[in-house]
């Protein structure tokens, strides 16, 4: 009889285990941030928390927790409660770059459950309205002029704004002075006021500011939102820096419920006008992946980051 009961009490409580997955979510849902508010990122991190919290029927609180290049955000991520009510939304830099560059990261690349990539977040070269800079060409030529004069901010170290420059720097012998900013919306208003000479910025935060002017594009392709804007690989760089891949993350060790159901909800999302719209508006649009090759596509980043982070020496010892 003992025994009757014991396995009906582990019937009950896998069948509990089971409901609760399935009803997810059961209470509010954070999303972190792991970059100031203002960015382009943060823009469409917003929208799909929006999106996210009317498909699900619970509310979503946004929290941007930056600093570290990303690696306090994905440091909380990585340590909350793998039940999905705490998720990320922004790039793998944190994962696959800040490892190699800051002391003390407690996670790794399979550390996180990997939800869907969103969209790939292209930047560039980009210069404020009091520049008198017309062209990529015009800047170049200051900086030969120049060696090690010109000023420009990004992101923070070994972000993609950050590596894409210093390898164009590399490639092309140029020497340009680095000035690192927490995230691309504190980095914008200092370009504008000109406290830098130009900027290597993402699209989608550069993209409302219409008296900013980017010069040319880190992508091998033209971007749609500037087609006439010449690409970096024209000024004769041949190695790249992938653009910024940017998704939903969420703790490792989800159910498979709860694992499925935000991976349905993330294909849902991505389609609907209310968050199109809001990437339109930045310049972007859906590059969508699955979790599994989302997860392989990190994978496969981390590695050549690392190998990228070593040849251009900004590794942390």
């Amino acid at each position: 009889m003992a025994k009757v009961r014991w396995i009906a009490a582990v019937i009950l409580v896998a069948a509990a285990g089971q409901a609760m997955a399935q009803s997810w979510p059961s209470k509010q849902i954070e999303m972190i941030i792991a970059f100031p508010a203002g960015s382009g990122v943060d823009a469409i991190g917003r929208a799909l928390a929006s999106a996210i919290s009317q498909q699900v029927g619970q509310n979503i609180v946004v929290l941007n927790r930056d600093g570290a290049a990303g690696t306090l955000g994905f440091g909380a991520l990585a340590a909350a409660a793998p039940d999905g009510h705490t998720v990320a939304f922004g790039p793998t830099t944190p994962v696959a770059n800040a490892p190699y560059l800051v002391k003390g990261v407690r996670y790794n690349v399979e550390s996180f459950s990997y939800i869907c990539q969103v969209f790939e977040n292209v930047f560039s070269i980009a210069v404020g309205p009091q520049s008198k800079v017309k062209s990529v060409q015009e800047l170049l030529t200051a900086a030969k002029q120049n060696p090690g004069k010109l000023t420009y901010g990004h992101a923070g170290l070994g972000t993609i704004p950050h590596l894409s420059m210093e390898n164009l720097s590399e490639a092309l012998k140029y020497k340009f002075a680095a000035v690192p900013f927490r995230g691309d919306a504190p980095l914008v208003p200092a370009l504008l006021r000109g406290e830098v000479d130009f900027a290597s910025v993402g699209v989608s935060t550069i993209r409302p500011q219409l008296s900013i002017r980017p010069l040319a594009i880190f992508s091998d392709k033209r971007h749609p939102a500037y087609p006439d804007v010449p690409m970096v690989k024209d000024l004769g760089v041949t190695t790249s820096v992938p653009p910024g891949h940017n998704g939903l993350f969420a703790p490792r060790g989800l159910s498979a419920n709860v694992r499925k159901a935000l991976e349905d909800t993330c294909s849902t999302i991505v389609k609907q006008n209310a968050v199109l719209k809001v990437m339109a508006n930045t310049g972007q649009s859906v590059e969508y992946l699955n979790g599994a090759d989302f997860h392989a596509q990190t994978v496969t980043d981390y590695k050549s980051k690392g190998e990228l982070i070593k040849r251009l020496g900004l590794g942390v010892p």
